[in-house]
């Protein structure tokens, strides 16, 4: 087996959000079995997002800032990364069933359902006008977002926002025989650094052949590493793996 480093770097703070789960101390009950997640359980809103603006957030907009919040500051300027596999694919079939039914679909419903929604409405709620890219990971899984981000700590700004989020796609689309999907919505926030307090990490690329599905399956895979005392996790797409090791 090859292996090639990527990079090093320090996960300063962390969180995510599931249903039932919204802060760390729930996610090590869950870690331990004490805990289960509750897929359709109501999602409340921060209180960082605007009244007029909370109207707007989807479910998987409000998993998203549920986990997003307690990694970032009111007015803070910082570059951000987002990812998701699916987006919100699920409003997006909504509209398609509302247009077969002859309803018209509304700019406003149309805007919010493209892969940046999200990613617009966090920029207006924290006033961020940092740079803030958007990527589909397709069957990389999660690694793709680190690159990103290691990439833009390279150019010298001092921390970097990881939002990862997906949720259950619609029985409509046709996953089986592929490990695409996950049974609960998830929103996992990374703050990371190349130096300072914090986790420290270092990311690698390796030869080894492994499938473990795509974004949505790994976020929970992530979680438990982060929580258990294992110092190595490897993800792989069937043609090579990405090694995330803790220093």
């Amino acid at each position: 087996m090859t292996e090639s480093i990527v990079s090093n770097f320090v996960l300063c703070k962390w969180n995510a959000w599931s249903p039932g789960i919204d802060n760390i101390d729930d996610w090590l009950k869950w870690f331990k079995g004490d805990v289960d997640l509750q897929q359709g359980k109501a999602i409340f809103v921060p209180d960082s997002v605007p009244k007029m603006l909370q109207r707007r957030l989807s479910p998987l907009a409000k998993a998203v800032f549920n986990s997003a919040d307690k990694c970032i500051m009111s007015s803070e300027q910082i570059s951000t990364v987002f990812s998701s596999s699916h987006g919100e694919i699920c409003k997006s079939l909504e509209m398609l069933k509302a247009i077969q039914a002859g309803d018209e679909v509304s700019p406003t419903q149309f805007s919010l359902s493209v892969h940046n929604a999200i990613a617009g409405l966090f920029s207006i709620v924290y006033s961020n006008q940092q740079e803030i890219t958007v990527i589909a990971p397709g069957h990389e899984g999660i690694a793709p977002a680190f690159i990103e981000g290691l990439g833009v700590l390279q150019e010298g700004v001092d921390a970097v926002l990881l939002i990862l989020y997906d949720e259950p796609i619609a029985d409509f689309y046709p996953v089986s025989p592929f490990n695409l999907n996950a049974d609960k919505t998830c929103a996992l926030t990374l703050r990371i650094a190349l130096t300072g307090d914090g986790l420290p990490l270092q990311l690698s690329r390796t030869s080894m052949t492994r499938d473990d599905g795509e974004q949505p399956v790994q976020l929970f895979a992530f979680i438990r590493f982060l929580l258990s005392e294992d110092r190595l996790l490897n993800l792989g797409n069937g043609e090579h793996s990405w090694r995330w090791q803790k220093r």
